[in-house]
């Protein structure tokens, strides 16, 4: 059977870390390979960690950035990290965004391409990027990664489209990592039993209770370490005091379902239509490769010279 990949694309570094991490480290432990893209260098961002704010780190914010990337994805497993290559573009309406170089500012067909050009080399059967929906953080980066996974997810397959990119490739799989209502009612809920004030506002417990349930659930028991020991890499970018990511004890911590949260977008396996909630992103893809039936013909996956 061909090698499985999993291909994330995420809008800067430390976002690998909260959104997902637990996942790709089950997958790279299972032999899958594990790619991540991460759009920029987050230039932008502030220094949350009162211990680094201080002299030599503002100025050298972005080699240390690429630093604290380079020590969570190891910590995370990932096999290859790609830079995208362009500029962090700031917070919603800031002078960032009309940076030429910034992600926000970026030819979207130029992007694309970049994006394609990735997935035709490394042959991911499945892609993970943000939701369409970013409405409760609407940072222009994460619009834009979204934005350019979207199209690329298509494009890729499409001779016509980048000839220059490499030999066409189509994934099987889109989906949308989300945040676990059930994870934050259980953090809500474990800091109030153990008689601590929970870092989970009424109006943010409202809010998360509005997202739509998920297609798909992975079990990332023991493998939940990883996402705590991966954000204390980004140094800057996460308080090592905050009640939100290590308020409770780290075996507490551990333990709190186990679980990671996401939205099956596009499904090309040929399968037939996905009923209750998968507990695998690869679902579909793994009999579609071994050529057992997957209910339906498989469409994509492979290298394909006419479409």
């Amino acid at each position: 059977m061909p090698e499985l990949c999993l291909l994330e694309v995420h809008a800067h570094p430390d976002d690998e870390s909260s959104k997902g991490a637990g996942t790709v480290a089950r997958y790279h432990a299972e032999g899958v390979r594990t790619v991540l893209v991460t759009c920029t260098g987050g230039e932008e961002g502030d220094i949350l960690n009162p211990a680094m704010d201080r002299p030599g780190v503002v100025e050298r914010l972005p080699e240390i950035r690429m630093e604290e990337l380079k020590a969570a994805t190891d910590i995370i497993g990932y096999d290859e990290v790609v830079m995208l290559g362009y500029r962090d573009s700031g917070m919603p309406d800031s002078p960032a965004n009309a940076n030429p170089a910034s992600f926000a500012a970026a030819p979207l067909d130029e992007a694309v391409g970049r994006l394609v050009a990735v997935i035709r080399r490394v042959r991911p059967q499945v892609l993970v990027t943000y939701p369409q929906d970013q409405s409760g953080y609407p940072h222009p980066d994460h619009l834009r990664t979204n934005e350019i996974s979207e199209v690329a997810f298509d494009a890729a397959g499409d001779p016509t489209r980048y000839p220059d990119a490499g030999e066409p490739w189509q994934p099987l799989k889109l989906y949308y990592v989300t945040w676990s209502v059930r994870r934050m009612v259980a953090l809500h809920e474990k800091h109030l039993e153990l008689g601590m004030e929970s870092p989970v506002s009424e109006e943010r417990l409202a809010r998360v209770g509005e997202v739509p349930p998920p297609t798909t659930i992975i079990d990332v028991n023991g493998f939940s370490r990883v996402t705590r020991e991966a954000l204390l890499a980004h140094a800057t970018q996460v308080d090592p005091t905050s009640k939100f990511w290590f308020g409770l004890p780290p075996e507490v911590m551990d333990g709190l379902h186990p679980f990671e949260e996401y939205t099956l977008a596009r499904d090309l396996t040929g399968r037939r239509p996905l009923e209750g909630v998968e507990d695998d992103l690869f679902a579909g893809v793994r009999s579609t490769l071994d050529g057992s039936p997957a209910g339906g013909s498989p469409v994509g996956g492979v290298a394909r010279e006419d479409r």
